[in-house]
């Protein structure tokens, strides 16, 4: 069989979704899973993706009914007991953080993974359940719900707790909730990932997360590991209100931002008007490469992918820098407004 026969056959197979948006995606997956078959791929390699996308196929059914929805991942300990302070700071958090009207994701086990699920409660819940050789078990606060979802992989359950968030809070933990941590600011950092509220939040009085912070400061920050810039990507504080604040506020004029060719736009929740943006040419010049802030009533032509959002206003500008702590101090001085 020719390459033009196979392809005739695949688009022949996928004419039933022509009206989607994504036929041509799912022919270049389609070709992909092909050329592996080409590439004489070993069984292990073939197991490994199929499984995964099984796995990613079924989170993205489950989180496409709540996209509408702001959310929030929550680590720590697997450890800490029901009538520990952690715990319970963790429970006080996720319920207050619900109550303002998001969502929480946890790992669904046990620990401060139960006292998200517990504060928040089941309707506002997901658990993100992860299949270990001790056979970790969901917790009884969203054990059977239809939004507890079960991984064979890390690799595929932390990048839907990533992509499907919109703040991270990490209470104290072990080794999963320092990568979990780690990762989400290295993802940030580098723009693979959105900007979004980091909250590490300690018990009343505590030092976990304070520590944490002065070895930031001095072994990566004196050390020029990182910037100084970098240090406005988390916020450490013993106090729930503090953190909530943190994270609604954040999102109280900012909505999102996406590239639209070579112009940066940052979508709105309400017009600050071009005079605000005019002043912001002034004190961010240094993110610009040419011109300056522009108000934008709606979406560009260019963005018709999103028609949910073409109602919002937008901030454009033109960027050569990826200096995330500026944009995130920008995004600040969005939200004064």
């Amino acid at each position: 069989m020719t390459n033009s026969e196979r392809n005739d056959l695949i688009r022949e197979l996928l004419s039933d979704f022509s009206d989607s948006d994504n036929v041509e995606i799912a022919e270049e997956m389609i070709q992909t899973c092909l050329s592996l078959l080409k590439d004489d791929a070993a069984r292990v390699d073939f197991k490994l993706l199929n499984k995964a996308f099984k796995e990613f196929r079924y989170a993205f059914k489950i989180f496409s009914g709540y996209r509408h929805l702001r959310k929030v991942s929550v680590f720590g300990s697997a450890r800490s007991k029901p009538d520990s302070a952690e715990y319970q700071q963790a429970k006080r958090f996720s319920k207050m953080i619900a109550d303002r009207g998001f969502m929480v994701i946890t790992g669904a086990g046990p620990g401060i993974m139960q006292a998200g699920n517990e504060g928040a409660g089941r309707d506002r819940s997901f658990g993100l359940n992860i299949r270990l050789p001790f056979e970790q078990t969901s917790n009884e606060f969203i054990a059977g719900d239809t939004k507890l979802i079960t991984f064979r992989y890390f690799f595929t359950r932390k990048l839907l707790f990533l992509k499907e968030t919109n703040a991270l809070t990490c209470f104290p933990g072990g080794f999963g909730t320092m990568d979990e941590a780690f990762e989400a600011l290295t993802l940030v950092q580098t723009g693979k990932s959105n900007p979004m509220p980091i909250v590490l939040l300690d018990v009343p009085g505590g030092n976990y997360w304070q520590r944490w912070e002065q070895f930031v400061r001095q072994e990566l920050l004196g050390n020029g590991l990182i910037s100084d810039g970098d240090l406005n990507l988390f916020k450490v504080t013993d106090d729930i209100e503090e953190a909530c604040d943190e994270i609604s506020q954040f999102y109280r004029v900012f909505h999102s931002n996406r590239y639209v060719g070579d112009r940066f736009v940052m979508r709105l929740k309400s017009n600050p008007g071009q005079a605000f943006a005019d002043s912001l040419t002034y004190e961010f010049d240094d993110l610009l490469s040419e011109g300056g802030f522009q108000i934008h009533e709606g979406a560009l032509p260019e963005e018709e992918d999103a028609s949910e959002l073409m109602h919002l206003p937008r901030l454009v500008f033109k960027t050569a820098s990826w200096d995330v702590g500026r944009f995130r101090t920008l995004i600040d001085r969005i939200n004064e407004q």
